[in-house]
């Protein structure tokens, strides 16, 4: 994956208190082909070097959740909620979604997964997903990918 001065970033890091952190940013610079690069992350004034491996661009796709707990994906009032979250996220990795629309309490399309909303970025329409981890059961990734039927 190649990255250029400006590109907008999503950045998987540590925080200080151990846990998992994702943060979003632009690229400052490139080292090389393997980098490492320097990030400019949101609301902070200087840079960070990093890993290549810690970054990846920020798209439809890419943008996700992980959260703990199946409550969210059994409950259906829970299952809703899921979709403010998600835009929540794509909002602060700033993607512009052109339209969103909730399939109500979700529809179960396979053994732990959920089709949450239909949604359209960049003219390209997708299906935002709630899915059981199956390596983590107690985990649920929120994620948007390309809608495979009609429209």
């Amino acid at each position: 994956m190649t990255f250029s001065a400006g590109d907008r970033i999503r950045y998987e890091c540590i925080g200080d208190d151990g846990l998992p952190l994702v943060r979003y940013g632009f690229i400052g610079g490139v080292a090389g082909s393997a980098g490492p690069v320097v990030v400019m992350l949101d609301g902070e004034l200087g840079g960070d070097v990093v890993n290549l491996a810690q970054v990846q661009h920020v798209t439809i796709t890419t943008v996700e959740l992980l959260l703990h707990g199946t409550d969210l994906v059994d409950e259906p009032e829970l299952r809703r909620g899921l979709v403010s979250l998600w835009h929540a996220e794509a909002d602060t990795a700033g993607l512009d979604v052109d339209s969103l629309h909730s399939i109500g309490d979700g529809e179960c399309d396979a053994p732990g997964g959920w089709c949450l909303a239909e949604l359209i970025a960049g003219g390209a329409h997708y299906v935002l997903r709630a899915v059981q981890l199956p390596h983590e059961p107690e985990m649920v990734r929120l994620r948007a990918g390309r809608h495979s039927g009609p429209g």
